[in-house]
């Protein structure tokens, strides 16, 4: 198997993953996942759909990661591993659409109001 790459994003965070056959390594940016992820549950997010498949042993995934906070940035890898693994085998692709792994959560932040203190949050109307 030749090297597989794969693009995921969530929020304002991008995910580049390079997949290629090995011992089941993910490095991000250069750091281990253990080291970039030190949340037990953003490892557990990053590695489901590995897990779905049974296939956690079976691939190394190097990562670029850019932009968002650490919520954002482990479902956009989620994503990206997804995309991946259907690239490799396409028969495993309902499978993860039926754990909603392979959908692109495309809710982003809404833009702040000129006259308002928030997106929607208006000031206190005063009748009198």
């Amino acid at each position: 198997m030749e090297m597989v790459n794969a693009l995921g994003r969530r929020k304002s965070a991008v995910a580049r993953i390079f997949v290629t056959e090995g011992t089941g390594k993910i490095t991000i940016n250069k750091k281990d996942l253990q080291d970039y992820f030190p949340s037990s549950i953003l490892q557990y997010v990053v590695k489901q759909p590995l897990t779905t498949l049974n296939v956690v042993e079976k691939y190394d995934i190097k990562v670029n990661l850019d932009g968002g906070g650490f919520t954002g940035q482990s479902q956009a890898l989620r994503l990206a591993i997804a995309r991946a693994l259907v690239k490799i085998n396409p028969e495993d692709k309902k499978a993860l659409r039926a754990e909603g792994f392979m959908t692109r959560d495309a809710r982003e932040v809404e833009r702040k109001k000129p006259g308002q203190p928030k997106a929607r949050r208006r000031f206190q109307f005063s009748k009198r």
